[in-house]
């Protein structure tokens, strides 16, 4: 009786190592899907920002938008769908900051970045940027740096990108105002004579 015993133990302890449970290893995440817009994805691998047309029955056609460096990530990212001159495009744009602070000033760039794509030629049609910067700065009134205030200030670089209702886009800043169409032959968009009075 102990010999059985003695022997059925020693099959459940040796079944139960022979059934060790497979540990299964998850794959390291490499993509992420920032915006999605019809069969359209904005999407990070690794260091570099993809614009990828999904199409059925076939493999994913993929227009690089921009590689980046260091830490700096895509931040709000869209996709936005407008016709120009009878051609479907689309506008992906996103946000970089950029934080550069000493003991007395600190800098917040806030930068958006925007590329119109054309899928048919898999092509960037128009790349824009625009950067504005908060500027807060410690200003001293007195040589013993006993009393100071702190004045805040805005700049703007570039040009801010407004799609119109017809499909063209307007490049403004404070002093200057830009329009833009869409060339189907060239696939840029290229500006808009104006009538000057003489």
């Amino acid at each position: 009786m102990k010999k059985m015993l003695l022997l059925l133990f020693s099959l459940i302890v040796f079944s139960g190592f022979c059934q060790k449970k497979k540990s299964v290893e998850k794959p390291a995440k490499t993509t992420s899907i920032l915006a999605k817009s019809e069969n359209l994805t904005a999407e990070m691998i690794k260091n570099n920002l993809y614009l990828f047309i999904n199409t059925t029955g076939t493999k994913n056609d993929t227009i690089l938008l921009k590689t980046f460096e260091g830490k700096n990530v895509p931040l709000d990212t869209k996709i936005v769908t407008f016709t120009a001159k009878n051609t479907q495009l689309y506008a992906v744009s996103w946000i970089e900051k950029t934080i550069t602070a000493t003991k007395l000033k600190t800098e917040v760039a806030t930068t958006t970045f925007t590329e119109v794509c054309e899928l048919t030629s898999k092509s960037k049609v128009l790349s824009n940027a625009q950067t504005t910067t908060t500027i807060k700065e410690i200003h001293f009134l007195d040589l013993k740096q006993t009393v100071s205030e702190t004045t805040e200030k805005l700049r703007k670089e570039g040009f801010e990108l407004i799609i119109a209702t017809d499909g063209s886009i307007v490049l403004k800043n404070k002093t200057q105002e830009n329009k833009l169409q869409y060339n189907q032959e060239s696939k840029k968009f290229i500006p808009i004579p104006t009538n000057k009075k003489k």
